[in-house]
């Protein structure tokens, strides 16, 4: 299904049969119940509120029913921080098949991840990218506009972003989008997780945050004194910024964050490569 953000969101299908669905839902609570991964002291998880784990273990869910993450997939976590979306995915992609690549500015998240998951998992790899942000690594090196990934083209075949266009000007929206464009091979999927500013969104009292206008255009912040703390955007702003690289949106379910039932807080957009997925 294809679904523009610049048109009516349609609702979707399911990607899982139920046969699948129970078996996803088991895998889960497994996850969940699993003492034995590896996990960081509470006080080292420097991104994100609420538990490690059960967070983590929620968004293999949204990968998997949304994303149509695949147990084969080649593997790219942007914004990895210290492992709480790699620790599940331990459990779930197939040890012969699929892989994983962590990146993150953060150095102390990627020197947890090497020295607690990669022993254990080998085909689950770390690295920190020297990027400047004014939050996570203000004396980074690169320009977050010109970023440029340390891996091959057409290398993988599902790339996410979960909680890292939600910290992002939109120029480097738009870069991560060309990155991913040149990393997933054909027919490969982009997972980004935003604040998308809908008409009405605004006005609802149960809306978290509360959004004011940005300085640019189009742009709106959760907290004035500190932008990039949660900053959303217009719902065409994402779409140049993903489309304008040559990826097409296929599917967009909108969080609960502006006070509607949902089974996620913030808004997911899929996003696929043209082609067919060998």
């Amino acid at each position: 299904m294809n679904a523009q953000i610049g048109s009516k969101i349609p609702a979707f299908e399911a990607l899982l049969s139920p046969a699948e669905e129970n078996r996803l839902s088991w895998m889960m609570e497994i996850i969940e119940r699993n003492r034995f991964l590896p996990a960081p002291a509470p006080e080292n998880v420097f991104v994100g509120d609420g538990d490690y784990r059960a967070i983590g273990v929620e968004y293999l869910g949204h990968l998997v029913r949304i994303g149509g993450l695949k147990p084969s997939d080649r593997v790219l976590d942007i914004g990895c921080g210290i492992g709480r979306m790699a620790v599940p995915l331990t459990q779930f992609l197939d040890e012969s098949t699929g892989c994983y690549e962590g990146v993150d500015p953060v150095k102390e998240g990627i020197t947890w991840c090497t020295q607690n998951i990669t022993p254990v998992y080998p085909r689950f790899r770390f690295c920190q990218i020297d990027l400047a942000h004014e939050l996570y690594n203000r004396g980074g090196s690169l320009a977050g506009h010109e970023v440029v990934l340390p891996f091959s083209d057409a290398s993988f075949d599902f790339i996410f972003m979960v909680s890292v266009a939600t910290h992002l000007p939109a120029d480097e929206i738009e870069a991560y989008s060309r990155e991913a464009m040149r990393l997933l091979a054909p027919g490969g999927r982009l997972f980004m997780t935003a604040f998308l500013i809908l008409d009405g969104d605004l006005e609802r009292d149960g809306a978290r945050p509360k959004f004011i206008a940005g300085r640019e255009s189009g742009t709106w912040y959760g907290d004035p004194s500190a932008p990039l703390a949660a900053i959303g955007f217009e719902r065409n702003l994402i779409e140049q910024a993903i489309h304008g690289e040559g990826l097409r949106i296929q599917r967009v379910s909108l969080g609960h964050w502006r006070g509607t039932d949902s089974t996620h807080y913030q808004d997911i957009i899929v996003a696929t490569k043209p082609g067919k997925a060998t």
